[in-house]
């Protein structure tokens, strides 16, 4: 998944290895923080970026794993969003970052941005159990109803 920002996208005044470092710091904050606030462009460009490695890391293998290591600064950050943070947002196939505008920057009045996770994480784990326990109890009332169908013919 290696990105070559050269052929595409927003230059930022920077080289391309430049650019390609300062996707993959934003990338390696947003999943240590879980929410960073950024200029509006970055933001954008970064979004994209994050949810490739998101649908990568909720496959989980070991060869997704080692792109995700790859594709972001450290690995901690990349095995904290392969075995805490895919699982979480399982339920969903795409769209799992969003990016609100928030005030202007001071200095230069630059639009800044917000890049969250749509799904809260905190909250996540509370639901997962939940779904767990449903599957079982409907996993065995096929197999009564299975066990009265040969009682009643006989």
């Amino acid at each position: 998944m290696h990105r070559h920002f050269g052929y595409k996208g927003r230059k930022f005044h920077r080289e391309r290895d430049q650019r390609t470092a300062l996707v993959k710091g934003l990338a390696d904050s947003l999943v240590k923080y879980e929410t960073i606030e950024t200029t509006l462009p970055k933001a954008k460009e970064v979004v994209p970026y994050v949810e490739k490695l998101i649908t990568k890391a909720k496959k989980g293998d070991l060869h997704n794993r080692r792109q995700v290591i790859s594709d972001l600064q450290t690995v901690t950050s990349a095995h904290k969003l392969v075995d805490e943070i895919a699982p979480k947002l399982t339920g969903r196939t795409s769209g799992h970052l969003r990016i609100t505008k928030t005030n202007t920057r001071r200095g230069d009045n630059t639009q800044m941005a917000r890049i969250s996770f749509v799904d809260d994480l905190k909250e996540a784990p509370v639901a997962k159990p939940a779904a767990a326990e449903k599957k079982p109890a409907a996993t065995k009332t096929p197999a009564k109803k299975a066990d009265k169908a040969p009682k009643e013919t006989k």
